[in-house]
C-alpha cells in the first residue's frame, strides 16, 4: 500500500494526496478525490474542505524537527 502524504502548507490548509477515506464523527464518508485540502484556519465555507478563505487572515508556518 502506498503511503498517504500529509503537507502543511504555510499560512494554508493541509494538502492531502493519497487515497484515504474521510468521514465525520458519524462516520459518514466526505467524497474525495486523489487529493484535495483540508482546512485548517476555521475560515472555510466548505469545512472540512479548505476553500481559500485563509488568504491574508491566517497566519502559521510549521516545519518539523530537524536531525542537525
Amino acid at each position: 500500500m502506498k503511503k498517504v502524504q500529509i503537507k502543511v502548507n504555510d499560512n494554508g490548509s493541509y494538502r492531502v494526496t493519497g487515497e484515504v477515506e474521510l468521514i465525520d464523527k458519524d462516520g459518514n464518508v466526505f467524497e474525495t478525490k486523489p487529493s484535495f485540502s483540508l482546512c485548517r484556519c476555521g475560515l472555510s465555507k466548505n469545512a472540512p474542505f479548505c476553500d481559500g478563505s485563509h488568504k491574508g487572515k491566517f497566519s502559521s508556518i510549521v516545519r518539523a524537527p530537524s536531525d542537525d
